[in-house]
């Protein structure tokens, strides 16, 4: 499985959680419930995670996988 840090990807971008729900049309509790746990604890990333940062920045869903493809790839055992 790939794991990202939406953590870090959130602060490199000055966004928060709140700003992510609002702009995004998306629950608070919701986002929050995906980025802010550990990833081993989270649900994992899906299209409803994507689509809330895309319009939380005003870019396309594939623009956000890639820069998270890209430069906040987590190692995983099971990837090595």
């Amino acid at each position: 499985m790939v794991q990202f840090n939406i953590k870090r990807y959130l602060e490199d971008r000055s966004l928060t959680i709140y700003r992510v729900s609002k702009n995004s049309g998306y629950g608070y509790t919701t986002i929050h419930r995906s980025f802010n746990k550990a990833q081993s604890k989270a649900t994992s990333m899906n299209v409803r995670d994507l689509d809330a940062l895309a319009r939380a920045q005003h870019l396309a869903m594939w623009q956000v996988l890639r820069e998270l493809e890209e430069g906040y790839r987590e190692k995983t055992e099971d990837s090595e």
